[in-house]
This record gives C-alpha cells, structure tokens and sequence, in this order.
C-alpha cells in the first residue's frame, strides 16, 4: 500500500464531503438533535396529565385529597366533572388521561378501611397514562390517614379503560401504523423526484406540457394504494396475532389513515424537491423521522415534555395521527370527535403541499 496515494483518496473524499453541505449539515445535525432530544425533551415522568375530578363527598377530606393529588404535579385537573356519564364521554373524546372520582360515603369507606374509599380512571390506550397511575399509587396522601398518626391501606381502585388487561401490544399496534408508513412513505417518494433527475428523466417531464402540480399528484397517487395495503395489513396481523380490536368504524380508520398518508407523502415530495441525490434524500428522511418517533408520545411520554418539545411535536403528522388512530380503534370515538388532530392533518398536507410544487416549479424552471 502506497502512503501517498492513500494521502491523496483521503483528501479528495474530505474535499469532496466539504463541499457536500447537506450531508455535512446531517453529520453535525443529527448528534446535536439526539443529545437535545434525549437530553431534554425525553422524560419518563408523567407531568400535567390533563385530568377531572368528581367530587360527590364535597367534604374539607376530600378537597385536601384532591388539593394533594394536585400537588404531586402528575395531574393537571382541567374539568370538574357533574357526572360519570361525563367522565366517560371526556375519557372517549380524549380531552383527558384520568379521572379522580370522590364517592359521597369517602370518609366512611376510610373509617371502615375494607373498600376502596376513592377511584382512579385512567385512559388505557396510552401506555405512559398508566404508568402515572402506578406513580400516584405510591404517592404519599396525608389526607387519608383518618386518625392522625395512623396510616390506612392504600385505599384506591385504580380503572383500567379501555386496556383493563394491560396488554403493551394494545398499545403499541396502532401507534406502529403511523410509525411503520411515516417511514416507508417519506422514504419512497422522497427518492421519487431524485430518482427522475439522476437518471436524466427529468428532462424529458420538463419537455413535456405537465405542470409542477400534475407532476407532484402523479408521482404521489401511487403510493397512496400502497399505503393502504400497509394498513390492512397491520390491522390483519394485530388481530390474528396480537388480538388488538378496532372498536370503532373501520371507515373513520382508513380515513384517517389516507388523510395522514397524504401527510407522509407530501412530505417524502418535499424532502425530494431539496435533495439532489438518493442517499441525500434518504438522510432527510430519516433526520425527519427521528423526532417524530421521539416526541409524538409513541416511545416517551407526552406529557412528559417540556412545553417547548410539545410545541414542536405539534408540528410532526405522527404526532396527531397517533391520537386518531388510538381513540378510533381503543376508545371508539368518532372522526367528529377528534376534528382537531384532523383539522391538523390537513393543514399540513395544505401547507406543505403548496411549497414543495413551489420548489419543483423553480427546478423546472
């Protein structure tokens, strides 16, 4: 092996990665934005979980038991219920994760200490949700000590919705929808646009009289089916082997899927209008997918973050697919219940859509 001519391979490629600016951008990126990340924005402890309260006993015990469970900063008690029925109707839209319910015999049931003298009603759709139960379960409440210098059982009855065996997979097979097309669909047709130009197609589009618009749509409405397909087959594989029900319409599930497939794709377009060759696109859908998965609440808790991550997560479709997706097929709310994270979705197809056809009618141009 000769040193110089070693010498010279090295200082070409160091040239060569030097005058590459988006794959020198990825190298100096992606460490930053993981040590930020993991750093900061991940958080394993559950913090202002929105949450009620039904207090039936309107006792000074049972405000001190509310004003303690407040204090423990794991819930955030945004709704002061009037009835179960609400609860129940608060929990399926999603507006909250938890519940305290205060019977009206409370100071009896902690005289007598052989029933629970409280409930704790927890959204089981979301995993992070009930390992904050677990945490308020051993969360120290002055307030039920009856006698002072006495201490009680732990008198709460935890109720797992819509989860009750506390299966992880329950959980986890919805959210691998949106994380299994966030992947594939950007990835995809984020190489579409690069793909014509490195191999001296896009002259020819360009010859043609397509416009920047019918160029975009066309090389998106493919995929679409694709997508699709992925879907059913996630939801075949979750009920066959893993036994996830879909409890509510399997219509309002493929229509939140197709809108959130829209998502994935304008935005593999919009990767391709800015990469100019496949690696680079792929890098730039994988430096978008990492945040997403991160900060979505698909591995970490979302209520966890610190306000600033959650505002960034509020960007990302994952984010708002994932609570479609789960309070369709676990909670079976309806597409009018969640017409926010739907709003969303299309907003961000709208959005980015209108400036990726911008960007490639410039490359055309």
């Amino acid at each position: 092996m000769d040193r110089r001519r070693l010498q010279a391979v090295f200082r070409k490629e160091l040239r060569q990665l030097s005058r590459d600016r988006l794959t020198f951008a990825m190298i100096i990126g992606i460490p930053i934005l993981q040590l930020l990340l993991f750093g900061f924005a991940i958080n394993l402890d559950i913090r202002n979980l929105p949450a009620a309260v039904l207090d039936e006993s309107g006792t000074w015990r049972s405000r001190e038991l509310v004003a303690e469970l407040a204090s423990s900063q794991v819930l955030d008690f945004r709704h002061r219920a009037s009835s179960p029925q609400q609860i129940d109707s608060l929990l399926r839209d999603g507006e909250i994760g938890a519940a305290v319910v205060i019977p009206a015999d409370f100071e009896k049931r902690l005289e007598r200490g052989n029933q629970p003298a409280w409930q704790l009603m927890v959204d089981g759709s979301d995993q992070s949700v009930q390992a904050a139960a677990r945490q308020l379960a051993s969360f120290p409440l002055s307030s039920l000590q009856y006698r002072p210098g006495t201490e009680t059982p732990r008198p709460v009855e935890i109720v797992n919705f819509y989860n009750p065996e506390r299966r992880a997979q329950v959980n986890t097979v919805p959210g691998l929808i949106g994380v299994i097309l966030a992947m594939t669909m950007t990835i995809f047709t984020g190489m579409a646009i690069v793909r014509e130009r490195e191999r001296g197609n896009m002259e020819m589009l360009i010859a043609t009289p397509l416009s920047p618009a019918e160029l975009t749509l066309g090389k998106v409405l493919p995929y679409v089916g694709i997508g699709l397909i992925q879907v059913t087959l996630i939801l075949l594989l979750g009920l066959l082997v893993f036994t996830v029900p879909v409890r509510g319409s399997l219509l309002d599930v493929y229509l939140a899927s197709l809108v959130y497939i829209a998502a994935t794709l304008v935005l593999g377009i919009f990767i391709s209008t800015l990469a100019r060759t496949q690696f680079q696109a792929m890098q730039m859908a994988f430096f978008l997918f990492l945040p997403q998965i991160l900060l979505s609440g698909f591995m970490f808790p979302y209520d966890g973050m610190p306000r600033l991550a959650q505002w960034i997560a509020e960007i990302f479709p994952l984010t708002h697919f994932l609570r479609l997706i789960r309070g369709i097929m676990l909670r079976a709310a309806g597409l009018g219940e969640l017409w926010f994270e739907l709003l969303s979705l299309l907003a961000f197809v709208a959005i980015i859509l209108a400036i990726a056809i911008r960007r490639l009618r410039k490359s055309l141009d």
